[in-house]
């Protein structure tokens, strides 16, 4: 049987070690290279910093596969299968928000979760290096902000909506806004603002950061709206918080497709109200 303490301590020691790689480079000028990937320029850019910290985490986490029988998914190495066999793999996005990395703006962050073979989120660790706060979760177990029990407290009377790209730029853009606009009259709320820029990791705390606030994507046909590895850390934060992180539709968010890494086909909804 898994220790999930353990293994989220040995989490956190990992997210660490690579939010010190990515502070020291991060006033640092960084050479970008190309990538296959999903359809948006965030998904096509790598550094070495992020291979780096793919280094820095797995070396830490290898012998708590070896000793678990653990498998692991990682964003920068193939993925090898080993998530559909094994009851428990590592779900890690070494350095989340590298345009905002590369562009010397805030919205980066390191991201490691456990996920059991059925796509249930069991630890997720986030590791924002920008500001060195830490967030973190375990399956029963409650959700963490710098080690101390994490509270959510409403911020004011304002929906804010969180997104990568403003909305002013987003595909189906009208599609949303009534959406926000019905959220925002559902609960009586004063007004709509918007939070853009991170990466999706980030966007989604900032989500619980700036309570009552939700984070949208819409399914579509071409390959991206993010990875499991993009989602895998946050939905088990928002779980322990009693907070949505569902499909678009509200479903189930399920954390280990058999059909690739992509969420495009269902969208993801993240709220915190």
């Amino acid at each position: 049987m898994v220790d999930l303490k353990k293994l989220c301590d040995i989490a956190i020691d990992a997210a660490q070690a690579a939010g010190t790689i990515i502070s020291q480079h991060m006033d640092h000028d960084i050479e970008v290279h190309e990538k296959k990937a999903g359809t948006s320029r965030a998904s096509q850019v790598i550094t070495e910093v992020d291979r780096k910290c793919e280094k820095a985490i797995i070396d830490i986490l290898t012998p708590s596969c070896e000793k678990y029988d653990l498998a692991l998914l990682s964003e920068e190495t193939e993925d090898d299968g080993s998530r559909f066999i094994k009851e428990y793999f590592w779900c890690i996005d070494p350095m989340d928000g590298t345009l905002a990395f590369i562009n010397k703006r805030p919205g980066y962050s390191v991201s490691i979760a456990l996920v059991a073979k059925d796509g249930t989120p069991h630890i997720g660790v986030v590791l924002d290096p920008s500001t060195a706060h830490h967030y973190h979760a375990i399956k029963g177990m409650g959700a963490y902000k710098n080690h101390h029990p994490w509270t959510i407290t409403s911020k004011n009377n304002l929906l804010t909506y969180v997104t990568d790209k403003r909305l002013a730029d987003t595909p189906k853009k009208d599609q949303i806004e009534s959406m926000l606009e019905r959220i925002k009259s559902q609960h009586n709320l004063d007004g709509i603002k918007e939070i853009h820029g991170g990466g999706a990791v980030l966007n989604a705390i900032q989500v619980l950061e700036n309570n009552p606030a939700v984070m949208i994507k819409l399914p579509k046909k071409e390959e991206g709206g993010g990875c499991i590895w993009d989602y895998a850390a946050t939905a088990c934060i928002f779980h322990e918080l009693g907070r949505q992180a569902s499909s678009y539709h509200g479903d189930k968010l399920d954390l280990n497709k058999k059909d690739g890494a992509f969420m495009n086909v269902v969208g993801v909804y993240f709220e915190n109200i």
